[in-house]
């Protein structure tokens, strides 16, 4: 695969890379290079995972080792209770396993790596608490700020969040942190804070946040906005009908977001089309081979809402097929983690 070829696969659906310059660099200069992705261990993973799945899968498509950090202390640090805190790490392992296996991610160069395994060691604690020295509580709390649970008396654990983050890269031995755009304060942070510890700043990757269909930010913490992966079919089927769809409308449209994201990515690379049915009434059957070409008609209000909506519950229930088949299993260690 040749330069250019593995730039764009790890350009494509990106928001912002700071700096695509040293990313194109770091393909020239290195045979294998390493991107470091971490999920904190906290609320029920749900469909909006999916798009960092499949940016990790270009990742690996382009040469990379991915190392998919675990971030179980993160997950502490963040509010989730200590005493489920390794329930919650074995759901999380279960369930994102097959979640790559869901859309044939070809896994030989991922690495999954539980945070605490490392972080707990003498060299990473030293480290953040030199961080704590150089760091002051304004800049730690603006660099939580999108990420972490603040509110308005910040606890201590919040605060070092950012900081055992930034230090993940070094760690990890990672060249690149790839992440949603939520994460861009904890990243430019760790560009400016790693140098102080003669440690070399990482290229950030980043995707933008899925909406939810509710419009806002698909959130573990809303039921409503979002499709959790072990949802039946009709569940599906009705979520997805009470989403907020507005007729030709772009943005803040989760429904329009995932299938750019996610479904027609899969479409593309697999060489099929997505199909919406219609009664003869309505045009029939129409097939779109692209996401910009289904995007035109929509915005051109040649593609009903609801059309789309059954055609999208349909693909969902097809990519969840995974999780239901082990079912049982996943019901058991999500009662455990989050009853």
């Amino acid at each position: 695969m040749d330069l250019q070829t593995r730039l764009n696969l790890v350009k494509r659906n990106t928001q912002e890379i700071v700096t695509e310059k040293e990313l194109s660099t770091l393909l020239k200069t290195k045979k294998q290079p390493v991107v470091h992705f971490g999920t904190a261990i906290t609320g029920k993973p749900h469909i909006a995972y999916y798009v960092w799945v499949l940016k990790l899968a270009d990742f690996m498509r382009a040469g990379f080792k991915v190392k998919l950090l675990l971030a179980d202390l993160h997950g502490a640090l963040d509010n989730c209770p200590w005493e489920v805190l390794e329930k919650r790490y074995n759901y999380y392992a279960e369930i994102i396993k097959l979640m790559f296996k869901s859309v044939g991610a070809d896994v030989k160069n991922l690495e999954m790596v539980k945070g605490s395994e490392f972080q707990l060691k003498k060299d990473y604690m030293l480290d953040t608490l030199k961080l704590t020295t150089l760091t002051s509580i304004h800049d730690a709390k603006k660099a939580g700020s999108e990420v972490v649970k603040l509110g308005d008396n910040p606890k201590l654990s919040g605060l070092i969040y950012p900081l055992m983050q930034a230090l993940d890269e070094q760690y990890l031995q990672a060249d690149v942190q790839y992440g949603g755009v939520d994460q861009r304060k904890i990243f430019m942070y760790a560009r400016e804070y790693l140098p102080k510890l003669n440690y070399n700043p990482r290229v950030e990757v980043m995707t933008p946040l899925i909406p939810g269909l509710t419009g806002a930010k698909m959130s573990a913490s809303d039921p409503k906005s979002k499709i959790d992966l072990l949802d039946d079919e009709k569940t599906v089927q009705d979520k997805i009908k009470g989403a907020q769809c507005e007729a030709g409308k772009v943005e803040g449209n989760g429904i329009l977001a995932f299938l750019k994201n996610v479904i027609m990515v899969l479409k593309e690379d697999r060489g099929e089309k997505l199909t919406v049915e219609r009664p003869a009434k309505f045009g029939g059957p129409v097939e779109y081979k692209t996401y910009l070409e289904l995007e035109k008609d929509f915005v051109n209000n040649k593609l009903h809402p609801l059309d789309l909506k059954i055609s999208l519950a349909q693909e969902i229930n097809t990519l969840l097929e995974q999780f239901r088949k082990n079912k049982l299993k996943l019901d058991n260690l999500a009662k455990e983690g989050y009853s």
